[in-house]
């Protein structure tokens, strides 16, 4: 398992560019933290997610 934003998701063995797609997530408003570290954007396609990995998908939300 998986744990994504502090649930365990089913998701070992997909890509990372794979999970955010199927979830709708906007990837141009996302920052994406896996195990503690920042996954640049060009990496979310050679990201494989493993058993025990702990994923941070934050949004950005604009206003003033």
């Amino acid at each position: 398992m998986v744990r994504i934003n502090g649930i365990d998701v089913n998701a070992a063995g997909k890509s990372l560019a794979a999970y955010i797609d199927e979830n709708d997530y906007p990837r141009m408003r996302i920052a994406v933290e896996r195990n503690g570290k920042i996954v640049p954007k060009a990496r979310y396609e050679e990201t494989i997610l493993t058993d025990g990995d702990k994923i941070e998908i934050v949004s950005f939300v604009g206003g003033g």
